[in-house]
Protein backbone atom coordinates (compact mmCIF):
# COMPACT_ATOMS: atom_id res chain seq x y z
CA UNK A 1 0.00 0.00 0.00
CA UNK A 2 1.20 3.39 0.90
CA UNK A 3 4.61 3.60 2.42
CA UNK A 4 5.24 6.62 4.51
CA UNK A 5 8.82 7.67 4.86
CA UNK A 6 8.98 9.27 8.26
CA UNK A 7 12.18 11.13 7.53
CA UNK A 8 10.62 12.94 4.59
CA UNK A 9 7.44 13.49 6.50
CA UNK A 10 9.24 15.20 9.39
CA UNK A 11 11.44 17.12 6.98
CA UNK A 12 8.42 18.49 5.13
CA UNK A 13 6.61 19.12 8.41
CA UNK A 14 9.62 21.04 9.73
CA UNK A 15 9.97 22.97 6.51
CA UNK A 16 6.25 23.82 6.59
CA UNK A 17 6.45 24.98 10.22
CA UNK A 18 9.61 27.00 9.52
CA UNK A 19 7.88 28.58 6.49
CA UNK A 20 4.82 29.30 8.63
CA UNK A 21 6.96 30.99 11.32
CA UNK A 22 8.90 33.01 8.71
CA UNK A 23 5.68 34.08 6.96
CA UNK A 24 4.23 35.03 10.34
CA UNK A 25 7.16 37.38 11.10
CA UNK A 26 7.70 38.66 7.58
CA UNK A 27 4.18 38.91 6.18
CA UNK A 28 1.30 38.32 8.58
CA UNK A 29 2.38 40.51 11.55
CA UNK A 30 3.24 43.59 9.41
CA UNK A 31 0.06 43.09 7.41
CA UNK A 32 -2.04 42.83 10.59
CA UNK A 33 -0.25 45.88 11.96
CA UNK A 34 -1.07 47.91 8.83
CA UNK A 35 -4.69 46.72 8.90
CA UNK A 36 -4.99 47.61 12.61
CA UNK A 37 -3.47 51.06 12.06
CA UNK A 38 -5.83 51.67 9.15
CA UNK A 39 -8.81 50.54 11.22
CA UNK A 40 -7.76 52.85 14.09
CA UNK A 41 -7.23 55.73 11.66
CA UNK A 42 -10.68 55.22 10.12
CA UNK A 43 -12.25 55.04 13.59
CA UNK A 44 -10.47 58.24 14.65
CA UNK A 45 -11.57 59.97 11.43
CA UNK A 46 -15.18 58.91 11.98
CA UNK A 47 -15.07 60.09 15.60
CA UNK A 48 -13.55 63.39 14.49
CA UNK A 49 -16.23 63.81 11.81
CA UNK A 50 -18.94 63.04 14.35
CA UNK A 51 -17.57 65.58 16.83
CA UNK A 52 -17.26 68.18 14.04
CA UNK A 53 -20.86 67.53 13.04
CA UNK A 54 -22.01 68.03 16.62
CA UNK A 55 -19.93 71.19 16.91
CA UNK A 56 -21.40 72.45 13.62
CA UNK A 57 -24.93 71.81 14.85
CA UNK A 58 -24.18 73.61 18.13
CA UNK A 59 -22.80 76.58 16.20
CA UNK A 60 -25.84 76.62 13.92
CA UNK A 61 -28.12 76.65 16.97
CA UNK A 62 -26.09 79.51 18.46
CA UNK A 63 -26.26 81.41 15.16
CA UNK A 64 -30.01 80.85 14.93
CA UNK A 65 -30.45 82.05 18.51
CA UNK A 66 -28.29 85.11 17.84
CA UNK A 67 -30.22 85.80 14.63
CA UNK A 68 -33.58 85.60 16.40
CA UNK A 69 -32.27 87.89 19.13
CA UNK A 70 -30.87 90.36 16.57
CA UNK A 71 -34.16 90.40 14.67
CA UNK A 72 -36.04 90.99 17.91
CA UNK A 73 -33.71 93.85 18.84
CA UNK A 74 -34.02 95.31 15.34
CA UNK A 75 -37.82 95.16 15.58
CA UNK A 76 -37.72 96.86 18.96
CA UNK A 77 -35.35 99.54 17.68
CA UNK A 78 -37.51 100.17 14.60
CA UNK A 79 -40.61 100.39 16.78
CA UNK A 80 -38.90 102.80 19.21
CA UNK A 81 -37.61 104.96 16.38
CA UNK A 82 -41.04 104.98 14.78
CA UNK A 83 -42.61 106.14 18.06
CA UNK A 84 -39.89 108.73 18.53
CA UNK A 85 -40.39 109.95 14.93
CA UNK A 86 -44.13 110.20 15.48
CA UNK A 87 -43.56 112.16 18.69
CA UNK A 88 -41.16 114.55 16.94
CA UNK A 89 -43.59 114.90 14.04
CA UNK A 90 -46.40 115.69 16.49
CA UNK A 91 -44.20 118.28 18.24
CA UNK A 92 -43.45 119.96 14.92
CA UNK A 93 -47.13 119.92 13.99
CA UNK A 94 -48.08 121.42 17.35
CA UNK A 95 -45.40 124.09 17.01
CA UNK A 96 -46.54 124.86 13.46
CA UNK A 97 -50.17 125.10 14.62
CA UNK A 98 -49.20 127.48 17.43
CA UNK A 99 -47.15 129.57 15.02
CA UNK A 100 -50.05 129.59 12.54
CA UNK A 101 -52.44 130.62 15.31
CA UNK A 102 -50.09 133.42 16.34
CA UNK A 103 -49.79 134.62 12.77
CA UNK A 104 -53.57 134.32 12.31
CA UNK A 105 -54.22 136.21 15.53
CA UNK A 106 -51.72 138.91 14.60
CA UNK A 107 -53.26 139.20 11.13
CA UNK A 108 -56.74 139.46 12.65
CA UNK A 109 -55.48 142.19 14.99
CA UNK A 110 -53.92 144.05 12.07
CA UNK A 111 -57.08 143.65 9.98
CA UNK A 112 -59.26 144.87 12.85
CA UNK A 113 -56.98 147.85 13.36
CA UNK A 114 -57.11 148.64 9.64
CA UNK A 115 -60.91 148.24 9.65
CA UNK A 116 -61.17 150.53 12.65
CA UNK A 117 -58.88 153.05 11.03
CA UNK A 118 -60.86 152.86 7.79
CA UNK A 119 -64.14 153.31 9.69
CA UNK A 120 -62.83 156.34 11.53
CA UNK A 121 -61.52 157.74 8.29
CA UNK A 122 -64.87 157.12 6.62
CA UNK A 123 -66.75 158.65 9.57
CA UNK A 124 -64.73 161.78 9.21
CA UNK A 125 -65.39 161.82 5.49
CA UNK A 126 -69.08 160.98 5.88
CA UNK A 127 -69.81 164.41 7.28
CA UNK A 128 -68.07 166.11 4.38
CA UNK A 129 -69.80 163.77 1.87
CA UNK A 130 -73.15 164.51 3.48
CA UNK A 131 -72.51 168.24 3.22
CA UNK A 132 -71.50 167.91 -0.44
CA UNK A 133 -74.57 165.79 -1.22
CA UNK A 134 -76.90 168.22 0.59
CA UNK A 135 -75.35 171.15 -1.19
CA UNK A 136 -75.79 169.48 -4.54
CA UNK A 137 -79.35 168.54 -3.77
CA UNK A 138 -80.23 171.99 -2.47
CA UNK A 139 -78.28 173.75 -5.13
CA UNK A 140 -79.67 171.73 -7.89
Amino acid sequence: MLDINLNWFFFHLGTFLLLLVLLNYILFRPLLSVITKRKDHIKDSLDSAKSMTEEKENMLRQIDTALVEARSKAGTIVEDLSKEGSAVQQEFLDAAKKEAMKINSKAKGNIEAEVKKARESLRGKIDSFCKIIIEKMVGA
